[in-house]
């Protein structure tokens, strides 16, 4: 996920750079001839939501990460040294 947000920051800045107000877009696996404000908008988009998307996905690992803290606290709890469980 870290990496398309990296891949779509990298097209925004190649946009930039371009001189053409027709520019090439890829829709799936077909590239379509778009207005480059219209692509630009898109790209915007596509940031917001991929970003949006990471901070859920992160906000989810902080929570699993604590889950499996409370869990080997119980466990090492209940059968103190005669487990061994993976760090994290």
């Amino acid at each position: 996920m870290q990496e398309m947000t990296e891949n779509l920051e990298d097209a925004s800045n190649e946009l930039i750079l371009a001189d053409e107000e027709i520019v090439r877009f890829q829709l799936g696996e077909v590239f379509s001839h778009m207005p480059k404000e219209e692509v630009e908008n898109r790209l915007e988009s596509m940031k917001e939501e991929t970003t949006k998307e990471l901070e859920k996905l992160e906000e989810e690992k902080e929570s699993v990460l604590a889950q499996m803290g409370d869990l080997k606290k119980i466990l090492y709890g209940k059968f103190n040294d005669s487990i061994n469980l993976e760090e994290d």
